[in-house]
């Protein structure tokens, strides 16, 4: 265990990771995460909606056996869980699958059918928010999939900042990547990859709130299309 898991403090633990931001701003993806992984060891996990394997890959190499945390949300596609067994089977890590306190039907008895229709956010915070606060609890640091060309809403992504909402590190390693650099990662080690994101899907969430992408429309289009909301929560 390193000094700064023993005996860090929260303030202590922000300014590492600002400064960590600073200095790995030119860092590779992998450099990034074996940062992590030699700042936090075991108290580091990687976060995956298993849209693609990518991360996960790469924290991997940094960290045989790294946790990799999965929410299920009990309204992902077949192809998403699909994914997320392929990645337990073949890949060097110890996937963790999350689960909300009620399932989809016992939520239903409670606030009424299709409450991601009515009441989006309700509905994410439920199903994704709480578990996932739940989840890191035994964790220091996290690392996402964010990148900046994803949204406007993650165009200032750091690649190491601070989750003030948690209290953690938050790691984003291929924040400044591109869609090429994420294709082209991909094809060179073989990485696991959602089969939806060859079915006009360019990011996959919940089935009830995922629609393929049109032509010229950004990356996150898809996702509650025609509402104003554009993040689960997860992030901000």
């Amino acid at each position: 265990m390193t000094a700064i898991q023993e005996a860090s403090t929260t303030d202590e633990l922000k300014a590492l990771a600002e400064q960590a931001g600073r200095d790995l701003e030119e860092a590779s993806a992998l450099e990034i995460l074996q940062w992590a992984v030699d700042t936090f060891g075991t108290q580091f996990c990687v976060t995956s909606s298993m849209e693609d394997a990518v991360v996960a890959h790469l924290a991997s190499r940094a960290l045989k056996g790294v946790d990799v945390v999965f929410l299920d949300t009990g309204y992902h596609f077949p192809e998403t869980i699909g994914t997320r067994d392929a990645v337990e089977a073949v890949m060097d890590v110890n996937v963790i699958t999350l689960t909300p306190r009620q399932t989809v039907a016992e939520q239903d008895a409670e606030y009424g059918p299709e409450l991601h229709d009515r009441d989006p956010d309700l509905c994410c915070k439920l199903r994704k928010v709480q578990p996932l606060e739940e989840g890191l609890k035994g964790y220091r640091a996290w690392a996402t999939g964010l990148r900046r060309d994803e949204s406007p809403t993650r165009a200032a992504t750091p690649v190491v900042g601070w989750d003030e909402k948690r209290q953690k590190v938050k790691v984003s390693p291929i924040a400044r990547w591109t869609q090429d650099d994420v294709d082209a990662y991909v094809t060179e080690h073989g990485v696991l990859t959602n089969p939806l994101l060859m079915d006009g899907y360019t990011s996959v969430g919940c089935a009830p709130c995922t629609r393929r992408v049109l032509e010229g429309e950004d990356a996150r289009a898809g996702r509650w299309a025609g509402r104003s909301k554009t993040e689960c929560g997860l992030h901000g």
